[in-house]
C-alpha cells in the first residue's frame, strides 16, 4: 500500500503530534524512532501514513546533512504522495540549531519539487498565522511570536522576528512568497499560488487562522501535490489536509476516540524548565504524584557521580510507587527552580558544551524511567520535554508508536512497540510548553475526552 503521507520529524514530541492528527482522523498511522528493520516495517505495511522521528531541532546544519538523508530516502521510497519535514509550531530554529533552511535543501535534494509549502500554524493548538506573522497561545493569552513570553526569550532559538519568511531568510537563500488570508478567503486561491510560482517562489508560506483558511490550505496542497510533493511545517499541515479530505468526502468522519481507562499509578519524567511544565508539576504534586528532583549538575561530573544520581532517583521513585504514589522525576520545577541557576553556573565552569549536557540529562532521565518501569511493573508512562522524549524513547527500546487515546492536541497517549521489555507500553510524549495543568493526571486517567 502506498501511503498518503510520510513525515520526518525534527523532534520526538512533534513527530508524535503528526501521528496523532492522522490516527484520530481514521488513518492507520505509525511513527518509527529510526529507519525500521524490514520485519518491523512489514508489521505496518498497510499504513496510510508513516513517520520517523529525529533530534534535528537541537543540531546544526552539518549534523543534519550527515543524519537526515538516509531517513528521508527511506520515507521517499515508500512512494508517499507528500513528503513532510515536520518542524515545531513555534518555528524553533536558527542558523546553528534546527536550521529549517538546511532541511528544505535536503528535502529538495531527495525529492525535487516546484516549490515547498510551509504550513506552520495549527489553530487547534492556538498557533495562528496572519499575513505572514505567527502567533502562539499560552495560559496567559495569545502573543505574537516576537513578544511571546517564552519563545522570544528561548535560550537556544529566541524568536525575535514573527514574520516567518524574514526569520527563514537567515537560513536559506531560496526565494519565498506568502499565500495570505485574503488569497485563501477568495473564490480562487489557485491564482495566488500560480502567481507565486510564476514569480519564481521556491518556498510558499501559508497563512492559517480558522476552518476556512485551513481548508483552503489543505485543498491547494493536495490538489497540487504533483508539483508540491515536499512540504515543511508543523502538524498544521496534517490538520489542513484532514479538513480538506473530510470536507470533500475523501475521508469519512471517524468515531469519537475514547479513553484508554484509568490506572492507579503511572511513572513519569520531566526534562522541561518551561513555566507551563512548572504549573503541571505543581498540580501533580497536589494530586497523588511524588516529585523527585534529579540533580542535573551530576551530568557534568565524573561518570560514577551520574550513576549514583540515577540510582538515587530510581530508588526514590520505586519507593514512591510502593507506597501508592505516581513517581515523577524532574530536572527542574520551572525556570525559577534554583537547580536551573546552579546547573547554568556549573555548565559555564565545565568543559562540557550545552548540547552534550542536555543530551546527558535526557539520557539519564530515560534510564531512570527504564529502571522504574522494569522493577515496578507499571505499564503507563509520560515523558515531558521534546529532547527528553527522544532520549527516553531510545532508553526504553521503543521503536514505533501508535496513537491510543487523545488528550490536548499534540500529546496523545500512545502504544509503544519494540523488541524489549517495554513492548506494548502506554506512553505519552509531551513538549514542555504543551498541555493542561492536569496533564499528568489526565494520562493516569487514560486520556480521552474531558
Amino acid at each position: 500500500m502506498t501511503p498518503k503521507l510520510a513525515w520526518l520529524g525534527d523532534d520526538f514530541t512533534g513527530s508524535a503530534a503528526v501521528m496523532e492528527v492522522l490516527a484520530f482522523a481514521g488513518l492507520k498511522t505509525v511513527l518509527f524512532s529510526d529507519i525500521p528493520s524490514e520485519a518491523l516495517a512489514a508489521r505496518f505495511a498497510d499504513a496510510d501514513a508513516v513517520g520517523i522521528a529525529t533530534t534535528a531541532r537541537t543540531h546544526g546544519p552539518d549534523w543534519m546533512r550527515a543524519h537526515l538523508p538516509a531517513p528521508l530516502a527511506w520515507l521517499d521510497a515508500t512512494g508517499a504522495e507528500i513528503l513532510h519535514y515536520k518542524v515545531c509550531s513555534t518555528f524553533d530554529s536558527s542558523p546553528t540549531s534546527g536550521n529549517i533552511g538546511a532541511a528544505i535543501a535536503l528535502c529538495l535534494a531527495q525529492r525535487p519539487a516546484d516549490a515547498v509549502p510551509l504550513v506552520t500554524a495549527a489553530p487547534q493548538m492556538r498557533r495562528y498565522q496572519s499575513f505572514g506573522h505567527l502567533f502562539a497561545g499560552t495560559f496567559e493569552g495569545v502573543f505574537r511570536l516576537d513578544r511571546h513570553p517564552v519563545m522570544s526569550r528561548h535560550p537556544v532559538t529566541p524568536m525575535t522576528e514573527s514574520d516567518l519568511l524574514r526569520h527563514l531568510a537567515g537560513q536559506t537563500d531560496l526565494p519565498a512568497r506568502l499565500i495570505d488570508l485574503e488569497a485563501l478567503w477568495s473564490d480562487d486561491p489557485q491564482t495566488a499560488l500560480e502567481t507565486a510560482l510564476a514569480e519564481g517562489a521556491r518556498i510558499l508560506s501559508f497563512d492559517d487562522m480558522e476552518p476556512r483558511s485551513e481548508a483552503a490550505v489543505g485543498h491547494l496542497i493536495w490538489q497540487n501535490r504533483a508539483r508540491l510533493g515536499v512540504a515543511v511545517g508543523s502538524q498544521g499541515l496534517e490538520y489542513a489536509l484532514v479538513r480538506h479530505w473530510q470536507e470533500t468526502g475523501a475521508l469519512p468522519q471517524p468515531p469519537a476516540p475514547a479513553s484508554a481507562g484509568s490506572v492507579d499509578r503511572i511513572a513519569a519524567v520531566s526534562g522541561s524548565v518551561s513555566p507551563s511544565t512548572a504549573k503541571q508539576l505543581a498540580w501533580s504534586a497536589a494530586h497523588g504524584f511524588a516529585l523527585i528532583p534529579f540533580d542535573t549538575v551530576a551530568v557534568l561530573g565524573a561518570p560514577e557521580a551520574l550513576e549514583a544520581e540515577i540510582d538515587r532517583c530510581a530508588t526514590a521513585a520505586l519507593t514512591a510507587a510502593d507506597r501508592g504514589a505516581s513517581p515523577l522525576v524532574t530536572s527542574a520545577e520551572g525556570p525559577k527552580d534554583p537547580r536551573v541557576a546552579a546547573f547554568r553556573a556549573a555548565l559555564s565552569a565545565s568543559a562540557v558544551d550545552a548540547e552534550t549536557a542536555n543530551a546527558r540529562i535526557g539520557q539519564a532521565l530515560g534510564r531512570v524511567l527504564d529502571r522504574v518501569l522494569r522493577k515496578s511493573g507499571l505499564r503507563r508512562a509520560v515523558i515531558s520535554g521534546g529532547d527528553t522524549s527522544g532520549h527516553g524513547m531510545r532508553a526504553l527500546g521503543l521503536e514505533a508508536l501508535e496513537a491510543l487515546a487523545p488528550t490536548i492536541p499534540g500529546a496523545a497517549l500512545c502504544t509503544g512497540h519494540g523488541g524489549g521489555a517495554h513492548d506494548g507500553l502506554q506512553i505519552a510524549l509531551k513538549g514542555g510548553q504543551m498541555g493542561s495543568e492536569d496533564f499528568f493526571g489526565w494520562i493516569r486517567d487514560g486520556g480521552g475526552p474531558r
